[in-house]
């Protein structure tokens, strides 16, 4: 555990596993000296538990979280090929998704449904929500570990299929999903990652497929994880009315997105209520404070979203 005077430091859970939380002691406390001086420990933490907390670290706005975040990884990755909706905050840091705060956003390893990810991804609390709004986190390779070996061997050999539909109205359209107004953008993109295409007419206007990994090994640490979003890309996510309603509308081969088994070969509803309950399992909540920072090993640790009430508003970078 970490010996320094300004640091108090503490597991989430009392077991040496999951979130490091560690708290600044004192106003005077210089977190841009302290975390320059202490870079390698902290990445040492992070390959270890997953994830760390930094609490009271005397930072006060975005642009405080964006030096903090670069000291850290210079490198900062811009969001292209997006699954859901955020806005730019300035440089590479965006909102959190903007999702609808009735609704929980389900553990996921972040862009877990391409074949480019980040390795580290970072959130600070701006405003806390008034009621829930936790981002919750549960550790990858225990997610591993607690699937069933069967599915877990079916799910490695074929891997997971991920198909999107962008039609006008619908969803994000391709234009925010890429970032680009340019349809032969999308398609260097698209062969870069080995991601089919095809341009339609009329309401659909794009339908893509890319068959990604459904486990990953660590490239530090050789210990395997969970890594996809079938759970989450498959048209079960959705409410009842939202799910009946879009087939109804689009058909269920035009839904916005739909994942399979890298065969084609349609999930089992059973098996994705054992991933479901595998990641409640896992899953670790614990209270926002204002300012708090949280960094995750994207590839160790998943994370989400519960329902809120009131304003809410997260920063993220990932790097």
């Amino acid at each position: 555990m970490l010996s320094d005077p300004n640091i108090k430091s503490f597991f989430l859970k009392p077991e040496e596993n999951g979130l490091l939380i560690l708290e600044a002691q004192g106003k005077t406390f210089n977190p841009f000296e302290w975390v320059k001086e202490n870079k390698p420990l902290l990445e040492s933490y992070l390959i270890k538990h997953g994830g760390i907390l930094l609490r009271n670290f005397n930072i006060h706005s975005v642009s405080e979280f964006n030096r903090i975040v670069q000291s850290l990884c210079p490198e900062l990755l811009d969001y292209v090929y997006r699954s859901t909706p955020r806005t730019k905050l300035g440089g590479k840091i965006y909102t959190a998704t903007e999702y609808p705060a009735d609704r929980v956003i389900p553990m996921h390893n972040e862009n877990a449904y391409s074949k480019s990810w980040p390795s580290k991804i970072f959130f600070f609390q701006v405003i806390v929500a008034s009621e829930g709004g936790e981002t919750p986190i549960a550790d990858s390779r225990n997610v591993y570990q607690r699937i069933d070996p069967l599915i877990r061997k079916k799910f490695e050999e074929f891997g997971v299929m991920y198909t999107r539909n962008y039609s006008k109205g619908v969803d994000l359209n391709w234009r925010e999903v890429f970032q680009t107004e340019e349809k032969e953008e999308v398609e260097r993109y698209c062969k870069e990652h080995d991601i089919e295409f095809e341009w339609k007419e009329g309401i659909l206007e794009l339908t893509t497929r890319q068959t990604c990994q459904a486990t990953l090994v660590h490239p530090v640490t050789g210990e395997p994880v969970w890594f996809n979003q079938a759970h989450l890309f498959h048209i079960s996510s959705l409410d009842e009315e939202s799910r009946l309603s879009l087939i109804k509308e689009l058909g269920e081969e035009n839904l916005p997105r739909n994942a399979s088994y890298g065969n084609g070969e349609p999930f089992e509803a059973e098996v994705l209520d054992h991933i479901r309950e595998v990641y409640a399992f896992e899953k670790v909540k614990f209270k926002w404070h204002k300012r708090d920072i949280m960094i995750l090993d994207n590839i160790l640790m998943a994370h989400g979203r519960e329902t809120y009430k009131g304003e809410r508003k997260v920063a993220v970078a990932m790097a």
